[in-house]
């Protein structure tokens, strides 16, 4: 017997001869109606609509079995470093910037008015109780864009947008 006669080429896939479902093959995928004339469809289609392609996806796509690990391992990869100091002439020219700042915002209803905007760059030491860092002053530097809303002299802060900065922290301002 040759392999003509076992296999019969239908449409992409080849199938045994006497293969018992071959009619159900052929004839393809279940219609249930006419595209877009709901009458056509019958009582299942009706109950059961095909699910949307992002609603699929959802079902199969993969959870996480271990909550937390994936952040976890993310916090292990943060690169902390320790704090820079400034030089002299560094330092003069933030104190000279911030002396800037403050004349243009004097007060919250001035600072509306002139929408004064900085660039704060600023050491925050690592706050991660896990973290093998934690306490050792090692940190990272980050940087802030926006509106200065109040420099407070007394408490040595800047509020820029929601974020209140401690002025002993700064080491650029642009």
């Amino acid at each position: 017997m040759s392999n003509a006669d076992t296999y019969k080429e239908i449409g992409r896939m080849s199938m045994p001869v006497n293969f018992r479902h071959a009619d159900v093959f052929r004839r393809g995928r279940p219609r249930h109606g006419k595209p877009g004339i709901l009458s056509t469809y019958d009582a299942f289609y009706i109950q059961h609509p095909p699910m949307d392609t992002g609603r699929r996806a959802k079902i199969f796509s993969a959870f996480d079995a271990l909550s937390g690990f994936d952040s976890r391992i993310a916090a292990k990869e943060v690169l902390y470093e320790d704090p820079h100091s400034l030089t002299e002439e560094a330092r003069e020219e933030l104190d000279r910037r911030l002396a800037a700042i403050r004349r243009l915002v004097p007060d919250s209803r001035t600072a509306r008015q002139n929408r004064v905007t900085a660039k704060v760059t600023y050491f925050t030491p690592c706050a991660d109780p896990e973290s093998e860092y934690s306490g050792t002053g090692r940190g990272q530097y980050r940087t802030v864009t926006g509106p200065v809303r109040k420099i407070d002299p007394v408490s040595r802060t800047i509020l820029i947008g929601d974020e209140n900065i401690s002025l002993d922290t700064i080491i650029r301002i642009g």
